[in-house]
């Protein structure tokens, strides 16, 4: 399968669990989803199947792992394949001091020959794209040699796919959240790369907030990855499918995609999924609508009622189209 990379979202703990991703799905059909970061003990010592689970509609669909031990991760990878997922990525992106003291993440930036070998492992175990995510340095190892270098020495190991987030990772000092934006964001670091190694691909990652913004940056790489804004305003998918991917159907409206989304937490609730694991990834559907904050506020309240069901989204549905009904009275 050849995927096509244009737009992507971005793997995001917490936040793009097989619930949130066929969210996406339904609002865009050719956008490549990524999974939230698995490691390698999870799937080693949990329950693989269940960890690994998604829907058939998500495809194009990469599975983010996080570990660093060579045979760890080969096996993990071929797993990945063995389930239908489509790319296999290798997280050397997270700068939290619980993955780093795991020893994967960002710290692994300044190990580039260990991640080389994980790289060689796992392309020998699939035939699926093994791509790494990364940053463009971390710490006081920040140069563009030193970030040319990891790349040279990871694409050697057979890997031509990078994901590169444009903001350097501070391993000590800032909490992942404030990692978030600071220090600045450096695209320029990223469109040099694609310069300098014009065989790989390189996608970018990071601050890209609207579909404008991400076909500016098509005229310097290869693709564009979304992260929080997809997440806090999914419906920002709307016209990736036209715009980056000339697919003529018309997009679905919020409507639509809500009522798609009532029939699978149906099902989903059938199954023993718990729904306060699923309406969180709801909340930004109605952004920047009127009534989003009625909608918001109905599903944070509703989802602790005694018995709440599938009705808890369609109560708060009518609690949406009544404040934006009073909003326009007052307009």
């Amino acid at each position: 399968m050849i995927i096509n990379r244009s737009i992507s979202v971005a793997p995001m703990m917490e936040c793009t669990d097989r619930h949130f991703r066929y969210l996406a799905r339904l609002i865009s059909r050719h956008a490549v989803l990524y999974t939230e970061m698995i490691t390698t003990s999870a799937l080693l010592h949990g329950n693989a199947e269940r960890l690994l689970a998604y829907d058939p509609s998500e495809h194009p669909l990469a599975l983010q792992l996080g570990g660093s031990d060579p045979a760890d991760m080969a096996y993990c990878a071929w797993l990945a394949e063995h389930l239908g997922y489509d790319e296999v990525n290798m997280n050397v992106g997270c700068p939290s001091d619980r993955v780093k003291a795991a020893r994967f993440g960002a710290c692994l930036m300044a190990e580039p020959e260990l991640v080389a070998e994980c790289v060689a492992a796992m392309h020998a175990a699939v035939s699926i794209p093994v791509t790494v995510k990364t940053r463009i340095g971390i710490d006081e190892q920040d140069s563009y040699e030193a970030l040319t270098r990891f790349i040279a020495i990871v694409a050697s190991a057979g890997c031509t796919i990078f994901v590169v987030h444009a903001r350097k990772a501070w391993l000590r000092g800032l909490s992942p959240k404030q990692n978030r934006n600071v220090p600045p964001l450096r695209y320029d670091v990223v469109h040099r790369l694609k310069q300098d190694f014009p065989p790989l691909t390189i996608v970018l990652n990071g601050g890209i907030k609207t579909l404008n913004q991400a076909r500016d940056q098509l005229a310097f790489v290869d693709g564009v990855m979304l992260g929080r804004e997809a997440y806090h305003n999914p419906y920002v998918l709307a016209d990736v499918d036209r715009w980056f991917y000339a697919d003529p159907r018309p997009a679905s409206t919020r409507e639509e995609v809500l009522a798609n989304f009532a029939a699978y937490l149906e099902a989903q609730l059938a199954e023993g999924s718990q729904l306060s694991r699923i309406t969180p990834h709801l909340m930004g559907l109605f952004q920047g609508q009127p009534g989003a904050r009625a909608w918001r506020r109905a599903l944070s309240e509703k989802v602790r009622s005694r018995g709440a069901g599938v009705r808890v989204i369609h109560e708060a549905a009518r609690q949406l189209n009544t404040a934006a009904r009073n909003d326009y009275a007052y307009c």
